[in-house]
């Protein structure tokens, strides 16, 4: 069975750091696209950055030049650095894993970020 594993959520001070980790099983890793997306109270989950097999990256606007999104295919596990973090950072952050060699979209089960004082 395919499942996501996510960890590294939690509570940060405004500028600070985390590291998100999301490792797969059931999957050609290599052979998939993932995503980190987020959701906020209220808000509609939206992408935050998204790493393809080849290695080529897109992230939205709000993040860019603040979030990382890495792989580590021998892993098996997609990561997303996070630094400068600020209050509008604050929410679930979830894994996504699209198959680039089937049709099929598969998510974590979505790890919590909190930003504040």
């Amino acid at each position: 069975q395919v499942q996501l594993v996510e960890s590294g959520g939690g509570l940060v001070q405004p500028g600070g750091s985390l590291r998100l980790s999301c490792t797969a099983s059931g999957i050609i890793f290599s052979r998939s696209a993932m995503g980190w997306y987020r959701q906020a109270p209220g808000k509609q989950r939206g992408l935050v950055a998204v790493i393809r097999s080849s290695g080529s990256t897109n992230y939205a606007d709000s993040v860019k030049g603040r979030f990382t999104i890495s792989r580590d295919n021998a892993k098996n596990t997609v990561y997303l650095q996070m630094n400068s973090l600020n209050p509008e950072d604050t929410a679930v952050y979830y894994c996504k894993a699209d198959l680039n060699y089937r049709k099929a979209t598969y998510w974590g089960q979505g790890t919590q970020v909190t930003v504040s004082s």
